[in-house]
């Protein structure tokens, strides 16, 4: 484990997450089911699918250097693009539920987990988590990284609810992230243009 992957994992994943659909489909399982089979649902698919993203960027990793620097490369331009453009259309919207269901713990954390794995399939966070494996090489950081930012977003909105989601700056996260994203296009770049320059 490098405590450094980590952390850029972390910081990285985090702002993308924060204004994501997944978010705020915590927040709408969260006004229907009890927050603690919410969370344990929610944070179980995100775990699955940062171990398939972190698969998917430790395969790429065996391709040539300079081939997965711009794979790379282009996958954080992506995410900025789509960070950036997406910035001014405020929250993704979520309907709000009906009064919270009385159903047991297993059955909500299953209507979670079945949910937020369905939602989370392409999205930024999981772009974010192959383009650093690929980078770093370093699968079991990126994975801690990446998962406790995506655990720290869904405990959020399962335990603090809708309060979080009226006071989050929607435009100014996703701007941020889309720098977080651009910042790392350019390093990839650079790495392409050394590798194939040596």
């Amino acid at each position: 484990m490098v405590p450094s992957v980590i952390l850029t994992a972390f910081v990285l994943v985090l702002p993308v997450e924060l204004p994501d659909k997944t978010l705020f489909a915590t927040l709408v399982l969260a006004t229907r089911f009890p927050a603690l089979p919410v969370f344990t649902g929610v944070a179980t698919a995100f775990g699955l699918q940062v171990a398939i993203a972190v698969t998917a960027g430790s395969l790429l990793s065996l391709l040539p250097e300079a081939l997965v620097s711009g794979v790379v490369a282009v996958l954080f331009v992506v995410g900025a693009v789509l960070l950036w453009r997406s910035a001014a259309e405020g929250p993704e919207d979520a309907d709000d539920a009906a009064a919270r269901e009385q159903t047991s713990f297993l059955r909500a954390a299953a209507i979670s987990f079945g949910v937020l794995f369905a939602a989370e399939w392409g999205d930024l966070s999981q772009l974010a988590t192959a383009g650093l494996a690929a980078r770093y090489e370093e699968p079991l950081s990126v994975f801690l990284g990446s998962w406790a930012a995506l655990l720290v977003v869904s405990g959020l909105a399962a335990f603090l609810g809708r309060k979080l989601a009226d006071r989050l700056p929607v435009a100014v996260i996703r701007r941020v992230a889309a720098g977080l994203f651009a910042l790392f296009a350019v390093v990839a770049v650079v790495e392409t243009v050394r590798t194939l320059a040596g």
